[in-house]
């Protein structure tokens, strides 16, 4: 079995049932749904209502600057659901945005005590911002939750460093671009029971599918080429990283298909 770790199925065109049993077609038997927004927060926490194989995670994404702020105590009441197995995504974006970016530093630090207050891990983003993410997290004891750094894309340096508080690194389509040798090493080195696999569907559709609207069923295609890059069979893989994933994510063991 695989587990997308990282996927927003409330913005996929496609019905979810249609979504979800394509995923099973292809071996996916879990599917992490990850919000965006509080609105997105709320429908997909109804949404895994509706289907035992998806878990939910609540948040609001660091490049979101025109959204709803939620304090603590309303990520914490998101949060409160059997259904929602973490806090995120959130993090720092650094690329999309610009100028005094304060504002997002304090909603990661908000993201990070509601996910302390309600001892559930962290989905971080991070695009351009390797060192204050790493900072942050260190400084508010984001180490007692953990979490995963979703779609990696940044260097080995930056990997250990997550490792070390007790983060997983998750690998995205983006391992199968022609352009991401560096990236392709950097999973090579990192040890396969700290990663994960996700698509983080609709965007970044992996290679032979890039160009179009990824969904869940292509995991499959980012798991082969962490096989290839660590010469073992893809059954090593799934079976690795879907353990990984409920290591991680202990609320979602018992929702799996």
């Amino acid at each position: 079995m695989l587990v997308d770790s990282h996927c927003h199925l409330h913005m996929l065109e496609n019905d979810p049932a249609a979504v979800l049993a394509e995923g099973a077609a292809h071996g996916v038997g879990h599917f992490l749904t990850v919000a965006v927004d509080t609105q997105s927060s709320r429908d997909i926490v109804a949404l895994a209502r509706r289907f035992p194989q998806v878990s939910a995670s609540v948040g609001v994404h660091p490049s979101a600057e025109e959204a709803e702020e939620p304090d603590v105590d309303a990520l914490v009441e998101m949060a409160n659901d059997d259904k929602v197995v973490a806090i995120g995504e959130t993090g720092l974006d650094y690329f999309y945005n610009e100028g005094d970016l304060e504002w997002q530093r304090e909603r990661f630090r908000r993201h990070i005590a509601a996910a302390v207050t309600v001892d559930k891990p962290l989905i971080i983003h991070t695009r351009k911002a390797p060192e204050d993410t790493v900072r942050i997290l260190a400084d508010e004891g984001a180490e007692r939750v953990g979490g995963v750094i979703h779609c990696f894309t940044e260097d080995y340096d930056t990997a250990r460093r997550c490792l070390d508080l007790g983060f997983y690194i998750s690998f995205s389509g983006i391992l199968t671009f022609r352009n991401a040798d560096a990236l392709r090493d950097v999973a090579k080195r990192l040890p396969l029971d700290r990663v994960l696999v996700e698509t983080d569907s609709p965007y970044l559709a992996p290679v032979p599918k890039r160009g179009q609207p990824n969904q869940p069923a292509y995991v499959h295609l980012v798991a082969e080429m962490l096989a290839e890059l660590h010469d073992v069979d893809f059954d090593t893989v799934a079976a690795q990283t879907t353990e990984n994933f409920f290591e991680l994510f202990p609320l979602a063991r018992g929702q799996a298909a």
